[in-house]
């Protein structure tokens, strides 16, 4: 037997429910793992709402990292041993697989092994964050020196594993935070510039830190009223990758600042580089070197007991973490 956590219905954190139930034995090209720690995403959050980029089948599992040993591998699973350690690679759907649980099964294709260097805790919280920040720094606009990359919401898991990437691959990042509240943590986070939006005038403090030329690349979740200022403190035929939405409302496109910059916006996902073998085993290859080199760090903001998963759900809707929510199994 094993508890999973599910909900029969959108809503707030006190939705989820714990669940006992039977553990089934994996399937053709399944792993079932015995689960030391989970990383807790955005995109939790926002499935629990039902404001996904998918609709949720009810009743519903949710999670996508995970951390633990190898309890059994179904029919036709290679190069995956029982009692190893792994991680869980965000690459499936959450209406299919699922990481918060004591025990669960997941695709064989989601499954890698654990960096020896870290702990449960610290691998646990990795993979969403390094492998979304890759897929558009690294795998498509191909940053490196010379380069500015605009960071939002940079004291986020993801931005600042982007700020490491950024830095990781020669590039300079402008962290964006709401006040000075943060700047330090920033800085000592691997941020080149630090700007506080509500303080000073963006487009203004980006155009001074690179010389009047803009920045090539912006990375942003959030979206919103603040956007067209993105695409002003760009330099020309720069690129924004907007990967969430953490503004409410809808996001306006300032049709002459484009016709000005002439910029490319893209949207961006996790799975255009997970969802694909040969670039999933890239980036893997990529952020272990950046492990285990120091380059790239787990930046840990709070664990939570499994028990606590409803009070984990809630801090992380008060948007005040630096770094990752992991919860311990």
């Amino acid at each position: 037997m094993s508890r999973t956590i599910k909900f029969a219905q959108a809503g707030g954190p006190e939705v989820l429910e714990f669940i006992e139930t039977q553990v089934p034995e994996p399937g053709t090209g399944e792993v079932r793992i015995t689960v030391k720690a989970i990383g807790i995403n955005r995109a939790e959050s926002m499935w629990r709402l039902d404001d996904y980029i998918e609709p949720v089948k009810f009743p519903a599992g949710l999670g996508y990292e995970a951390a633990g040993i190898v309890d059994a591998v179904g029919a036709d699973v290679t190069g995956i041993a029982v009692g190893e350690e792994v991680n869980v690679i965000p690459s499936f759907s959450m209406n299919q697989y699922f990481t918060y649980g004591e025990i669960i099964t997941v695709p064989d294709y989601a499954v890698v092994k654990h960096p020896k260097s870290l702990s449960h805790v610290e691998a646990a919280s990795v993979w969403m964050m390094f492998v979304t920040a890759y897929g558009a720094l690294i795998e498509d606009a191909k940053v490196g020196k010379g380069d500015f990359v605009i960071v939002p919401a940079a004291s986020s898991s993801v931005g600042l594993a982007a700020i490491q990437i950024a830095n990781y691959a020669g590039a300079a990042t402008i962290a964006l935070t709401r006040t000075s509240a943060k700047r330090k943590q920033l800085l000592e986070a691997g941020a080149t510039h630090v700007i506080a939006t509500d303080e000073v005038d963006l487009v203004e403090a980006v155009m001074s830190i690179t010389d009047g030329k803009g920045a090539r690349v912006a990375f942003d979740p959030v979206g919103g009223p603040n956007f067209p200022k993105l695409i002003s403190a760009l330099a020309f035929q720069g690129t924004v990758y907007i990967y969430g939405a953490l503004a409410d409302g809808d996001t306006p496109i300032p049709v002459l600042a484009m016709i000005a910059k002439m910029p490319s916006i893209k949207a961006h996902n996790i799975w255009l580089t997970s969802g694909d073998e040969a670039r999933r085993k890239a980036a893997v290859q990529f952020i272990l070197q950046g492990l285990e080199s120091g380059a790239l760090k787990p930046v840990i903001d709070r664990t939570f007991k499994f028990e606590d998963m409803v009070e984990a759900h809630r801090y992380l809707e008060n948007n005040g973490q630096f770094g990752k929510i992991v919860v311990t199994v």
